[in-house]
């Protein structure tokens, strides 16, 4: 299997040319009922029903796990093979065992969740120890991280500081998972890191272009 290794440093040191690279990137990560959650150009995601444009992206129609875009004069096919729903209030009660994520046209699989009920958005990264994130996301999603343990942590722009924490939930789709480990950087993510202390619950294989986890019991 040769899955993405991405680790917190190389991450980090790709943040600032990150907006560069995700021009014209449209991604279908799951469905709300009638709605698709769409992430353009490697922004949150979004809930669209048909008919409504996002970003100059207008959503034709849905169907059977698959979506139909416009964007810039042309249409593109969108599929997805398990439903993502944003929060714990989506997609039952979190006791589903697999996960199928799609890559994207850069090899990454990104995907949105929700940690402790909060929506984020997730890329999956065999390299990082750990769910990373940024000190940004984690105030916005309500973690008081200053009261992990502090850590220092080696980056491309050198040593910053870091806190090491539990959290209650992380959750992608169906799939919930509790009591997980984290770190939190005081660097800018552009997504929160996935990581092997979430990973290490699962057996993963890559087929083709498709990354699958199903739940160790």
């Amino acid at each position: 299997m040769r899955a993405p290794r991405l680790g917190i440093v190389a991450a980090l040191a790709l943040c600032a040319g990150w907006a560069a690279a995700q021009s014209n990137s449209v991604m279908l990560t799951g469905t709300i009922g009638s709605r698709a959650i769409l992430v353009v150009n490697g922004g949150a995601p979004k809930t669209v029903a048909v008919g409504e444009k996002f970003q100059n992206v207008r959503l034709v129609s849905l169907q059977d796990g698959q979506a139909v875009v416009e964007s810039a004069g042309q249409r593109l096919t969108l599929r997805m093979d398990t439903p993502v729903s944003v929060g714990a209030s989506g997609g039952g009660g979190g006791n589903g065992s697999r996960i199928v994520l799609n890559a994207d046209s850069r090899g990454h699989f990104m995907t949105a969740g929700a940690i402790n009920g909060r929506s984020v958005s997730f890329m999956l990264d065999t390299g990082a120890t750990a769910v990373a994130l940024s000190a940004a996301d984690a105030t916005r999603i309500g973690l008081d991280f200053q009261k992990g343990t502090p850590v220092q942590m080696n980056t491309a722009n050198g040593v910053v500081q870091g806190y090491r924490l539990r959290l209650d939930s992380v959750r992608v789709g169906d799939v919930e998972v509790r009591d997980i480990d984290a770190i939190v950087s005081q660097q800018p993510m552009p997504y929160v890191l996935l990581g092997n202390s979430f990973i290490g619950r699962f057996s993963m294989r890559r087929d083709a272009e498709q990354m699958v986890l199903e739940r160790r019991f």
